[in-house]
This record gives C-alpha cells, sequence and structure tokens, in this order.
C-alpha cells in the first residue's frame, strides 16, 4: 500500500506504535516485542515500507536506545560482580560464536567469512530489547537487571571487536574515528556535568540538543570510517552512567523522548523486514540457527548463573535475556550483505533467527521466569 503523503505514512507508523501500545498493555508483554509483531504483519499484510526519513528516525532510535543503555551499565555493579558480568558476557559471545560459525562451516558447508558473519550476527544480546525489557519490568533499578545490561554490554563489546578486527578497513579515517571516541570518552564525564549547571533548566533543552550533536558527530565519523553508529553511543553512554544515575530527571526525559517517538520506528521496521515467502521456503534452517544460537548460550551462561550463585529462576530468566538478539545481529547481517560476504538469501535467514531470537527467549522469560524485582537477593561473586 503506497502512501504518497509524508503526513500519512506519519500517521500510519505513530498509529501502528499506538496499536501495539494498547495490545502490550493488554497481554502485559514488552511493547518492543509487540513492535516487532506488528511491524511483522504490517510488512505482509499492507506493504509497510521504510520510506528514507523512516530509516533514518529508526537509525536514530537504535542510537538513543545504545545510548540510554548504556547509561544504565552501573560502574559500581561491574566493579562489584566484575567476575558475573565479565564472566556471563564474555561467555555470551565466546560459545554463540564458536558454535555458530562451526555448524555453518562444517554443517552447512558456508564459506569462512560467511560462517563468520553468521557466527557474529547470532552471537549478539540485544541491548535494544533488553533495556526495553529492563525499564517496563523496573528491573533496571534492581541489581539482577543492572547485572544483566553489564552483561549484555560486554557481550555486544566483544562482538564489535571482533567484526572489527575480522572485517575492518584500516585507514586514516578508522584512527580518527578511534581518537575522536576515545577523546570524548575522556573528557566529556568532566565537561558534561559543568555544562549541565553552566545553562541551567531552560524549556529549549540545550543539554540535550549537546549530547545529539555529539553522538551524530561520533556517529557520522564512524560512517566515514566504516563502522556503526551505536558502538560510540554505547561507549559515551557507559562512561556517562554515574552521571545519569545521580541526575535520574535529565535520564528519564531522554527515555520518555525515545521510547514515544523513535524506538517504534526501530522496532516496527525490525518487523517489517521479515517477509513471509523467504520464512516459508528456509523455516526449518531459520529454526535450526535460532536452536543452535539458543543453545550455545545456554551452554555458555546458565552454568556461570549457578557458579556466581543466582537463584534458579533468576538464572534462567538471565540466560535467557542473554539469548535475545536484535541491533547488533542485525548490524552484522547488513553488513556481510553490504560487503558481498554473503548474499540475499543468507541475510535473509540470518536477519529471520535474529528476529525470531528477539521474540521466543524473551516471550518465555516474561511470561514464566520474571523475577519480582523488589525481591531479588543480593548476589555476591566467588
Amino acid at each position: 500500500m503506497a502512501v504518497d503523503s509524508a503526513w500519512l505514512t506519519s500517521a500510519l507508523w505513530m498509529g501502528l506504535a499506538l496499536l501495539s501500545s494498547l495490545i502490550s498493555i493488554r497481554v502485559a508483554v514488552s511493547v518492543a516485542l509487540i513492535e516487532i509483531f506488528v511491524g511483522f504483519f504490517a510488512g505482509n499484510l499492507v506493504g509497510l515500507g521504510a520510506t528514507p526519513w523512516v530509516n533514518y528516525l529508526a537509525g536514530v532510535g537504535s542510537i538513543m536506545l545504545t545510548f540510554l543503555a548504556g547509561a544504565e551499565v552501573d560502574p559500581q555493579v561491574i566493579r562489584k560482580h566484575f567476575g558475573a558480568s565479565m564472566g556471563i558476557g564474555a561467555a555470551g559471545f565466546l560459545v554463540p560464536f564458536a558454535g555458530v560459525l562451526l555448524f555453518s562451516r562444517y554443517v552447512l558447508g558456508w564459506t569462512w567469512p560467511q560462517s563468520q558473519i553468521a557466527g557474529l550476527a547470532l552471537s549478539t544480546t540485544s541491548v535494544a530489547v533488553v533495556y526495553a525489557v529492563m525499564v517496563e519490568t523496573g528491573l533496571n533499578q534492581a541489581e539482577l537487571g543492572k547485572i544483566i545490561l553489564a552483561a549484555c554490554f560486554i557481550n555486544d563489546l566483544g562482538t564489535v571487536i571482533v567484526l572489527g578486527a575480522l572485517f575492518a578497513n584500516y585507514d586514516v579515517w578508522l584512527v580518527v574515528f578511534i581518537l575522536a571516541t576515545a577523546a570524548a570518552m575522556w573528557g566529556i564525564p568532566k565537561f558534561l556535568p559543568l555544562f549541565f549547571r553552566r545553562v541551567g533548566d531552560r524549556v529549549s533543552e540545550p543539554r540535550i540538543k549537546f549530547l545529539f550533536v555529539l553522538l551524530f558527530l561520533l556517529g557520522g565519523l564512524g560512517d566515514l570510517a566504516k563502522c556503526e553508529a551505536i558502538l560510540p553511543a554505547y561507549l559515551i553512554g557507559m562512561v556517562l552512567a554515574p552521571f545519569f544515575l545521580r541526575e535520574k530527571e535529565h535520564a528519564r526525559r531522554l527515555r520518555a523522548g525515545a521510547f514515544v517517538f523513535l524506538t517504534p520506528f526501530y522496532f516496527l521496521k525490525a518487523g517489517s523486514l521479515v517477509k513471509f515467502s523467504v520464512v516459508q521456503s528456509a523455516f526449518v534452517l531459520i529454526l535450526i540457527f535460532l536452536a543452535v544460537k539458543m543453545l550455545t548460550k545456554f551452554v555458555g551462561v546458565w552454568p556461570l548463573t549457578r557458579r556466581f550463585r543466582f537463584e534458579p529462576r533468576e538464572g534462567i530468566y538471565t540466560t535467557l535475556m542473554m539469548c535475545t538478539g536484535l541491533t547488533f545481529g542485525t548490524i552484522a547481517s547488513l553488513f556481510g550483505l553490504n560487503n558481498g560476504i554473503i548474499g540475499r538469501e543468507q541475510y535473509t535467514i540470518l536477519v529471520a533467527a535474529v528476529i525470531g531470537s528477539a521474540l521466543l527467549p524473551t516471550l518465555v522469560a516474561q511470561k514464566w521466569f520474571q523475577p519480582p524485582w523488589n525481591g531479588l537477593e543480593e548476589k555476591t561473586d566467588v
């Protein structure tokens, strides 16, 4: 269904976002997951298509989600539970990466570069989905939620580092990007509190605009260096986490704007990318990829939750959350397609499996294993 008017197109997308919110309230499931479902059906039933400005808003939504997720990574929790965060995050990346890579290479017969892309796409944990679920359930305020978010950071940091190491273009723009990101990570935590105090609380929100300028600037340098804009957004969010944990009102404003206007475009678009015809023709292989990802995630993560004295319910919930994938998984798949490493069919199979991993483990975790956040016991690394 072609809609020529930008306003009617906007109404359609926001109407789908509103519908998703109402369904989410009704069924008590994260709105991020419902938006993926709604985008999937809308893309196939009414031909929901992403215009350039929709792609832009979806991209900004992913940047803001990633930045806000990084800002939720409490440094004190990482220091206090360094073993749990580092161990779960590293195992959550390494075991699935190796498992999917070997399956793709020796069972499916894909080439090594294609298998590496598959391993990267299905080794990720979705910061976007996990963060959205943590916020909606209130677990982002609980210690367990903060440990999960910290482990997500370690997991996806491993994905980005390995993707860069395997396929990066080593040129001057990469050096500029790395130096600019490092300088921002060092200087922004010192400058931002002073800037916020100097300009004060204004209706025009110059403080929030400054953050957008910084994130867009680093994202632009990332484009020139053939890196993704969400990487510096995550890192900047992480180094600013102590500031936003003290100044919760600023984080609340950013979160409200992102979840109302930006993230629906991201999640709806992610769902609309999956086509019925491709799912039907490669359904078994998609399920196998999803099963391999979840099995290797459980092999890597669940024993460590027992090692770090998680309650059984919390351990399964944590493992299922680490099974989710979306943002970095689709980015790795698209990187492979754009650079001619994988073909269109392989791309579709991987993206469908990635989106499946955003839905299935999160639905199971929320329905049957979600712990009450106000009853969580404190974890102790040993």
